[in-house]
């Protein structure tokens, strides 16, 4: 009898909005012709009131687990909605079946293994790119050997109770892995549908980046590493989605899709050659990178069904964009001129915004709202999403270390993280830091509630005409005014109309 591994992947996203658990999928294939693999995703596990309750996704993870007799409970976190979730899951189920193993990856493990293994619940953690440790873990776990020789994991030490953290595995190219294994999942319960079409997938095609962006939590991830798909491989995998699932859109979940022109121009041909623009695509990627792309590419991306494209804009500030280490090309000038080339071919430009990075958090928001303004006379078709500052742990960044004097610090505790104020930390929405007063949370907040009524989004198609020109009626004078304050009237119809707003809705 093969052994089963079971596969957990926490709550992450509003009913009807669930993606392809992608990263479980990816660790799945490279044991799935040795070992029988069960995903538990957690996006599917709703209460009459659509809730996934962590009560209802342990008690079903324990039901499995006992009923194949599975070692292994294998988690992939990011902080907020799944961390959340996932401590008070994990908790209950070690507690049940305390012999069995649980092992983290993604990005929470990989930046906070000292706080995961010291919580009593998580046995072990993998660091990065997860593909080749994995695959050696489950075979030792199952076949005997020592677990703590295996490279990229984190452990306690049995003797004097210190965290231990192994030395990176070697990157696994990934034309190397096999296939993410389709079938054994029900694949249609995450088609769904968004601005790129009625029946939407998504995909990742490469690992990493290799920018070190200090606001970012992929740095200390991948190490700056890129590994890419070759655009051979990926155009074959979108002709399966199609041919089996027969989509019309697809979201590519990259870190970053972009980094190679020669990659993303031949993609684009074979798609274009093969289906026309009948996929529609998103996809992100860098201001600097896409504004080097020729117009060769960018005509050929046209043509492939390129739809939206979502950029870290971050400040309208040069010297802060030089703080954030951005990298010298990803100047302002030239997020205004990628908007108006997107324009030229039809590309809705899908940029964030970090906003209130110290030292001067008011003074970095209202340089931001003035050049957002700029953006949006050249093409209002810009989407924004807006966030504010929080610090993620990264060695030398410079933000972090204004942070920390400004008396910010992590939660020491595993629980802590998974509490309510440390959710709307991580969701970028509502940090709490210490620098950042109410009022100026406000201000963003308000400002993003004017100029979304003012540019109401061109992704929803379910707003009429009519609808459009109440919005920017009732908000023009604010807008014209630059006068934010006390939105009312339009938060009221906001929620009355409930239209699709980037702050509550994202690709």
């Amino acid at each position: 009898m093969r052994s089963t591994v079971l596969l957990y992947n926490p709550v992450s996203t509003s009913p009807g909005k669930q993606r392809l658990p992608l990263s479980l999928l990816s660790v799945a294939a490279v044991i799935g012709d040795d070992y029988d693999v069960e995903f538990i995703d957690a996006n599917l596990i709703r209460d009459e009131h659509g809730i996934s309750q962590p009560e209802a996704v342990a008690a079903r993870i324990i039901e499995r687990a006992k009923a194949t007799n599975a070692k292994l409970l294998a988690c992939s976190v990011m902080p907020g909605p799944q961390l959340r979730q996932a401590v008070p899951v994990c908790k209950a189920v070690k507690a049940a079946l305390p012999d069995l193993t649980i092992l983290w990856g993604g990005y929470f493990g990989t930046q906070h293994q000292e706080v995961v293994l010291k919580s009593g619940t998580i046995d072990y953690v993998i660091q990065g790119q997860g593909e080749a440790p994995f695959r050696q873990f489950v075979d030792t776990l199952h076949r005997g050997g020592s677990l703590e020789s295996i490279m990229s994991l984190c452990y306690l030490d049995k003797t004097t109770g210190e965290v231990c953290v192994n030395d990176r595995a070697p990157n696994v190219q990934l034309d190397n892995v096999p296939w993410y294994p389709y079938n054994k999942i029900d694949v249609s319960k995450y088609v769904g549908g968004s601005y790129l079409g009625n029946r939407v997938l998504s995909h990742n095609t490469s690992f990493g980046c290799p920018f070190a962006c200090n606001f970012c939590a992929v740095v200390a991830l991948s190490k700056r590493r890129w590994i890419a798909e070759s655009a051979e491989r990926m155009a074959n995998i979108v002709t399966h989605l199609s041919d089996n699932w027969h989509i019309d859109g697809l979201e590519f979940h990259d870190m970053d899709f972009f980094v190679r022109e020669d990659r993303t121009a031949d993609f684009a041909e074979r798609i274009a050659h093969r289906h026309g623009n009948s996929i529609q695509w998103w996809a992100l990627g860098r201001v600097d990178t896409l504004m080097s792309y020729s117009d060769d590419t960018w005509d050929k991306m046209r043509r492939s069904g390129a739809k939206m494209l979502f950029m870290g804009a971050e400040s309208g500030d040069d010297e802060t964009l030089k703080r954030m280490n951005k990298g010298g090309k990803s100047g302002t000038a030239q997020t205004l001129a990628l908007v108006e080339r997107m324009k030229h071919y039809g590309i809705v430009p899908e940029l964030s915004f970090v906003l209130g990075n110290p030292p001067d958090p008011r003074a970095d928001i209202e340089s931001t709202i003035n050049f957002i303004r700029k953006i949006k006379t050249i093409n209002p078709a810009t989407e924004l999403v807006l966030y504010i500052y929080t610090p993620v742990p990264q060695e030398g960044s410079i933000l972090l270390d204004e942070a920390t004097k400004l008396g910010f610090r992590f939660p020491t505790t595993l629980d802590e993280w998974a509490s309510e104020e440390w959710a709307k930390f991580s969701m970028r929405r509502d940090p709490g830091t210490p620098w950042f007063k109410d009022n100026t949370r406000r201000r963003v907040r308000n400002f993003e509630s004017v100029i979304n009524a003012y540019y109401p989004t061109v992704t929803d198609t379910r707003l009429r005409g009519n609808v459009r020109h109440a919005l920017r009626a009732l908000s023009g004078w604010r807008y014209k005014l630059q006068y934010y304050e006390w939105p009312y009237e339009l938060k009221a119809l906001q929620r009355m109309i409930h239209y699709r707003r980037p702050e509550t809705t994202g690709f």
